[in-house]
């Protein structure tokens, strides 16, 4: 049956179909409050719905779980994040990537605080930094359980399924949108929010999805075609084009390791690095980006990163510093017990991996005996 020939019960139907699946098969997740919870009358804590919401854009639960018991050890309550300092939570959130939401993270904290709590409603949600629609409607479904049509990628894809919707890019969002406005329901839209997630995750796979137990088989259009794979319809890519530069790993005798801070706003912005060239489409002349007169020596290979919007390859030079050559201004010597602890995004833990391996890694190496050369072979690309 076509989307638009279904009646509201039979949209009911599913919603309720969906909840008892759910009820049986939830999965326990460390900020969830799981259904036999909620029955009871336990009710799920704003902060943690929207901390996990947050951590979880473009990121894995699996990636985000020892992330999120982290921040919540450390700052308990969206009070205590609120007073922390910036410096803390950008080390707490490096490797999450997107720093940006860290930034925000940080803001909305404050904003929170400041007004004594979260706001009840998605669209007053929207007003605080980093939250957007999608983030807007689950910590308004999930927290406060309003009526809320939480789409994620999970979530698209469960609906592009059901529906078989044809369409691409945009008009396939507001078509599946549509559509999760209308199964949404009144009663215990927060669980059913949830459960769309986990079906997403569990049964409806990108990938040779388990549609034998999928308690909405009988409704999918996708399934009765015998092709689920095909939804939803892909967009057509374009290519991510290529910026070039020069990082710059300097290291002290005593293994401490150059870095200096990112500008507040931008690409990574208020996370560590080593000094380097600026990023672009033309490769860097030889000594652009030097932080100080050091006798630099290429690392073999080159550092690829992808970012969203491009793809960077890096050339990673290293030397060797005596103790007593001063950090430039704006710069600091990290020292090597210390730079693991840094605020380093994974962009520049492949480069000084290049040049020192082990210097990010959890046992710090030794000093580097005076003249002697290091990581002359280590590629991260």
């Amino acid at each position: 049956m076509k989307p638009a020939e279904r009646t509201e019960g039979e949209a009911a139907d599913i919603a309720t179909r969906l909840l008892a699946w759910y009820d049986r098969h939830a999965r326990r997740l460390p900020w969830r409050v799981g259904p036999a919870e909620r029955a009871a009358g336990v009710l799920p804590d704003p902060y943690r719905v929207w901390l996990s919401e947050v951590m979880l854009q473009q990121t894995t639960v699996a990636a985000v779980r020892s992330y999120f018991d982290t921040f919540v050890r450390q700052w308990p309550t969206v009070e205590k994040l609120a007073a922390a300092a910036d410096d803390d939570v950008m080390r707490a959130w490096a490797g999450l990537g997107y720093y940006s939401r860290a930034r925000n993270l940080i803001a909305a904290a404050r904003a929170v605080a400041a007004a004594g709590g979260f706001p009840d409603q998605a669209v007053a949600l929207t007003k605080l930094p980093g939250i957007g629609r999608y983030t807007a409607s689950a910590i308004a479904a999930i927290a406060f359980d309003r009526p809320e049509a939480v789409v994620d990628g999970n979530v698209e894809r469960v609906i592009a399924r059901l529906f078989a919707i044809a369409e691409s890019g945009a008009e396939a969002k507001r078509l599946i949108l549509a559509e999760q406005e209308r199964l949404t329901p009144h009663e215990r839209p927060g669980d059913y929010a949830q459960a769309m997630m986990d079906i997403g995750a569990t049964i409806c796979t990108p990938k040779r999805p388990a549609c034998a137990l999928c308690p909405l088989n009988d409704d999918c259009e996708a399934a009765a075609e015998g092709r689920p794979e095909a939804y939803p319809v892909k967009a057509a890519r374009t290519a991510r084009p290529t910026r070039y530069g020069r990082a710059f790993v300097a290291v002290r005798e005593d293994g401490a390791i150059l870095l200096r801070r990112r500008p507040p706003k931008g690409l990574l912005g208020g996370m560590a690095e080593v000094p380097g060239s600026a990023w672009s489409g033309e490769h860097p002349g030889d000594d652009e980006g030097s932080p100080t007169k050091l006798p630099w020596r290429r690392v073999a290979g080159k550092v690829v990163h992808v970012f969203t919007h491009f793809r960077l390859e890096l050339e990673v030079l290293t030397a060797e510093a005596g103790a007593d050559v001063p950090a430039p201004d704006g710069a600091w010597w990290s020292a090597a017990e210390d730079i693991r602890g840094e605020a380093l995004p994974s962009v520049m833990k492949k480069v000084i991996e290049a040049a020192r391996p082990g210097a990010t890694l959890a046992k710090p190496p030794g000093p580097v005996p005076s003249g002697r050369r290091h990581g002359g072979g280590r590629s991260a690309a």
